[in-house]
């Protein structure tokens, strides 16, 4: 076989043709087979600059230089490239351009695409042992790749948008992820959850983009809802029914449930009991699947009048959220309010005076049927990747391998 037909069947080194190839098989020295193989620069093939482009038509010097291709006939691929530097009228002394190795690069364009593929189901650590590299380069080539697929988000068409956050590490460390809820699209992942954290996102959301934006869905975050009614006043601020009634069961039915508990030291069986309810009282009626846990819950309702009034008061106000008009869910807002505020259950008395103050956001459900149920899908996908990862210390590629992982549904 001439070395033509075998650089077109290896795929091809354009501008290259293959002089010596030897291989060495695994041994004590060598944890696995490798094939070195030597290429010298082809001198009738036109060579052009690489960083205008331009053809060039002297050779400045020529190096030598070590670079890793995919693996060969089960052995790891050592490519010696005699690179050249090419002396452009322009430019200057300019590494040459090639088409199958990026300047500087020490691993061929196809392994380093190779490289990408598989880090996307594959942690870094993973990804380098199957190739034999570093798990530093591994990273380095990933995070490159992702850089130029994604480039900076297009949010040109965004008119809706979903904030939440995610925990980074311990210690409450968290990062803000926002998503367009029609497309299923991650738009910006940044760090914090504050208000001069957001900053970012509507800085690159531009005076265009913010005067567009007409509804963000979000938990009853405070600082998300104060930055988005500075930069954008004409959107309206939508709280979704999964965090407000998560905020209930932690702010109500669990102080109750404590308060309670509290109430009966002296019967230790009682206290007890009622301790020992806490995830019965936060799962919905309709995900009780054994006969077991809805006795017990019933006993238990019937058993304290205010752990009753408290989770009978939630059920109602999920039913909130089922209203399409806003006279008719105002009115059931009045209903429920009043019998919260006359329950004299102080937990849920000062959560029913904190919801007034937002009614606002509740209501405008029913102009934005829209919810954070996606957000939680998306946060537990970002919780598998960082455990596939054993943790990112590079936010930033911690960032990109989310918005590659959620490139949003195709118009």
């Amino acid at each position: 076989m001439s070395p033509e037909q075998c650089i077109a069947l290896l795929g091809g080194w354009e501008g290259y043709q293959v002089g010596t190839v030897e291989r060495f098989e695994a041994d004590s020295s060598r944890s696995r087979a490798e094939v070195w193989i030597e290429l010298h620069p082809v001198p009738e093939v036109g060579m052009a600059c690489g960083n205008c482009g331009q053809t060039a038509r002297r050779v400045h010097d020529i190096t030598a230089r070590w670079v890793r291709d995919l693996p060969l006939l089960g052995a790891d691929t050592y490519l010696l490239v005699w690179r050249r530097r090419v002396d452009c009228d322009g430019c200057g002394p300019r590494l040459e351009r090639l088409g199958w190795l990026a300047p500087y690069s020490r691993v061929t364009n196809r392994l380093a695409e190779s490289v990408a593929r598989l880090a996307q189901a594959l942690s870094v650590r993973h990804v380098a042992e199957f190739f034999g590299l570093r798990w530093d380069a591994v990273k380095a080539i990933d995070k490159s790749m992702l850089q130029r697929k994604l480039g900076p988000p297009d949010l040109t068409d965004v008119d809706v948008i979903a904030m939440d956050e995610f925990a980074l590490h311990r210690r409450h460390r968290y990062a803000t992820v926002v998503i367009d809820p029609r497309t299923k699209r991650v738009l910006w992942v940044g760090r914090g959850r504050k208000r001069e954290d957001l900053e970012p996102f509507f800085t690159l959301l531009g005076a265009d983009g913010c005067q567009r934006l007409r509804a963000a869905v979000m938990d009853m975050n405070a600082w998300f809802e104060l930055e988005v009614r500075r930069h954008c006043p004409q959107a309206e601020v939508v709280f979704d029914l999964f965090h407000v009634v998560a905020k209930y069961g932690r702010e109500v039915i669990d102080r109750v449930r404590i308060d309670q508990a509290n109430t009966l030291r002296k019967d230790k069986r009682a206290r007890k009991v009622i301790k020992g309810s806490r995830w019965l009282l936060l799962r919905n009626r309709a995900n009780l699947t054994t006969r077991n846990d809805r006795v017990r819950l019933r006993e238990l309702l019937a058993a304290n009048r205010p752990l009753m009034t408290a989770y009978v008061l939630r059920e109602d106000l999920k039913h909130l959220w089922t209203f399409k008009a806003q006279w008719a869910a105002q009115r059931w807002w009045h209903g429920w309010y009043s019998r919260a505020i006359r329950s004299r259950i102080k937990p849920l008395v000062r959560f029913a005076r904190l919801l007034r103050r937002r009614l606002a956001g509740v209501l405008a459900h029913c102009h934005w049927p829209l919810h954070t149920s996606l957000l939680e899908g998306i946060n537990n996908k970002i919780k598998v990747i960082k455990r596939v990862a054993y943790g990112f210390r590079d936010h930033d590629y911690f960032f990109l391998k989310i918005r590659a992982a959620f490139p949003g549904i195709p118009g």
